[in-house]
């Protein structure tokens, strides 16, 4: 009984870890600035929880924590957190809506603790995880998106390149997303996967584009080329530089660009691998642009 008690616990934690992993770009209320919210929405969260939702308010704005605190190191691991150096007395930064808000929150929080209790059965705030990848390549930066969305991505700007891990990549907007520029209405982004590693790839935030049409049309060039030994192609090649493919020497692709890392160039590349169109990139001198 107890082994079968530890395996379901376990098996929890697998289901959970994509979630926890998935907290540093969170709010409890996304839209607490725009609209009131209801008492029974706010009872759907635990009592601590709701320390964290009304003060999402202030930090939504700007506002500074004490340094260290637990508010100040949560709203930290956020990517949408940003200290206003020059914010001002709370009463003038707040609108009404979130003023009502933030009442309505503590009249909650007030009912938990004259019930005695702190209302565990309901949803509590995730374990912020920092997805930070540290060794960008060179033309990403990092990008807000609302949260809640599920992008599929694709090596390339369609859905007619492959799609790694089986066919089920996709990023979470609830984490951190670097993104370099659009192609083809495509936007190439780059983010932290569970296991560790980063896959750089394409996706189609048709509701973002407004949005994030500050960032360059990426113009790739088409320059026939070759390997020049036995190489491996990756998707990352930043942190854990995982193969997606074996390539021989003297197979035929197309150059694309270079991009930098902190410790290497790497070369950009196209190809049709086993019947599948994909991109990737491959380790400075090892294409071969002259024959």
């Amino acid at each position: 009984m107890r082994k079968a008690i530890v395996i379901l616990l376990l098996a929890l934690l697998v289901m959970l870890t994509p979630l926890m992993a998935a907290a540093s770009n969170f709010f409890v209320f996304p839209d607490s600035d725009r609209r009131l919210l209801t008492k029974e929405e706010i009872w759907e969260w635990q009592y601590d929880a709701l320390g964290y939702a009304f003060n999402e308010i202030f930090a939504r704005n700007g506002r500074p924590f004490e340094r260290g605190g637990k508010y100040d190191l949560y709203f930290r691991s956020q990517t949408w957190y940003k200290v206003d150096p020059n914010y001002p007395a709370v009463g003038e930064i707040a609108n009404s809506i979130e003023w009502q808000n933030e009442h309505l929150i503590k009249v909650v929080r007030d009912e938990m603790r004259a019930l005695g209790t702190k209302n565990p059965d309901g949803k509590a705030i995730p374990i912020p995880f920092d997805d930070k990848i540290y060794n960008l390549l060179s033309g990403f930066q990092e990008q807000y998106f609302k949260q809640d969305q599920k992008l599929k991505v694709f090596d390339g700007p369609g859905q007619h390149y492959r799609c790694g891990a089986n066919g089920k990549a996709a990023v979470s907007t609830n984490g951190r997303v670097y993104a370099a520029g659009w192609e083809s209405g495509w936007l190439m982004v780059m983010y932290q996967v569970n296991s560790g590693g980063v896959r750089v790839g394409f996706v189609s935030p048709t509701e973002f584009k407004d949005k994030l049409d500050h960032l360059p049309q990426l113009q790739f060039a088409q320059t026939p080329a070759r390997t020049t030994r036995q190489s491996q192609l990756t998707e990352d090649p930043v942190m854990a530089l995982t193969p997606i493919a074996s390539l021989p020497a003297g197979t035929p692709l197309m150059w694309l660009s270079r991009f930098y890392s902190a410790n290497a160039a790497w070369d950009y590349v196209e190809l049709t691998y086993q019947g599948q169109l994909m991109r990737g990139f491959l380790q400075e001198g090892i294409v071969d642009t002259g024959y």
